[in-house]
């Protein structure tokens, strides 16, 4: 077994590395006088198992094309198998055609991975789990669930809170939750205008006095968080604290968390932490290393992955 990474996450490769007691294969990933991407592995790979850990975080595109490049070095390099351990998939909210003459990006992105010779993908948290399908290759899709369940039990009294979904459609994931910590569940009702937009409407459910935890896959601009913030606080909540599993955080969207009502916005080191993430008092970085590092195990000695969340 060998861990390559490209450019978006190094320092969690890293610590992947670390909990395999594995060094970091040795590989280049560096761009020409016009931007093009060059990779050159420095290392025999012939034969091997390697992972690839690459997040195709912003900027989005470039971190995609380094993994493309790579997986295609790596094949080229008769490595025996390729999985390509995505951390933050990108284009995962393009799964389906929302108007006419859109695309699925999607699916797009998951036939350039197989076609550039990856043999399996290893992800965290889609957007939407019928993204697998996506994939012609066998696709692992972790959950965040056990890390953040963790940590909610070493900061809350549980009986006191009330787990919260951020809209309708993320019910599901808020409900794995709460059944973990046996509380309750709240959802809120939102209507979104245009997109990077919302506009709480309602609360189902009562909050009144409750810790409530917002529970989400990806916070972007951190609009949504800040109005179901507003909102949940209006009604009654003694606190809000956001989970997330996937800290885009674009834009002024780190100014709009730390100015806001927000008792503290924890969030996974899938994507690169910025240094603004960083310096913000109320952001706080929960690592997947062990997660994905366990996986990348388990995989590697054909045993089952799933079992990591029984």
């Amino acid at each position: 077994m060998k861990v390559f990474a490209g450019n978006s996450n190094r320092h969690l490769a890293e610590e992947i590395c670390n909990y395999l007691k594995v060094p970091l294969g040795r590989a280049t990933v560096r761009r020409f006088a016009d931007q093009e991407i060059f990779v050159e592995v420095q290392e025999n790979v012939r034969g091997e198992d390697v992972f690839l850990v690459q997040s195709t975080s912003f900027p989005t595109n470039d971190h995609l094309m380094e993994l493309l490049i790579m997986i295609d070095a790596m094949r080229r390099s008769s490595a025996r198998r390729i999985t390509a351990v995505l951390p933050y998939f990108g284009y995962a909210r393009q799964d389906r055609r929302a108007s006419g003459r859109t695309p699925i990006s999607a699916k797009l992105v998951a036939n350039l991975i197989t076609e550039a010779g990856a043999d399996r993908v290893l992800t965290l948290d889609l957007h939407a789990g019928q993204i697998q399908g996506f994939f012609d290759i066998p696709t692992d899709n972790l959950y965040a669930v056990p890390i953040l369940t963790r940590d909610i039990k070493a900061n809350y009294d549980i009986s006191n809170v009330m787990v919260v979904s951020p809209d309708v459609g993320g019910v599901v994931r808020a409900r794995a939750l709460a059944k973990r910590l046996d509380c309750l569940l709240s959802i809120v009702d939102k209507r979104r205008d245009r997109p990077g937009e919302s506009e709480v409407m309602n609360i189902i459910g009562d909050v009144t006095g409750k810790d409530c935890l917002l529970i989400d896959d990806i916070v972007d601009s951190g609009g949504t968080l800040c109005n179901a913030a507003d909102a949940l606080l209006a009604k009654g909540a003694a606190s809000v604290t956001a989970y997330i599993t996937h800290g885009v955080l674009s834009g002024g969207a780190v100014t709009r968390i730390t100015n806001s009502k927000l008792r503290e916005l924890v969030i996974t080191d899938s994507i690169q932490p910025t240094t603004a993430v960083q310096s913000a008092h109320n952001i706080r970085v929960l690592t997947t290393a062990t997660l994905i590092g366990e996986a990348i195990n388990r995989t590697s000695q054909e045993e089952s992955v799933s079992s990591l969340f029984d």
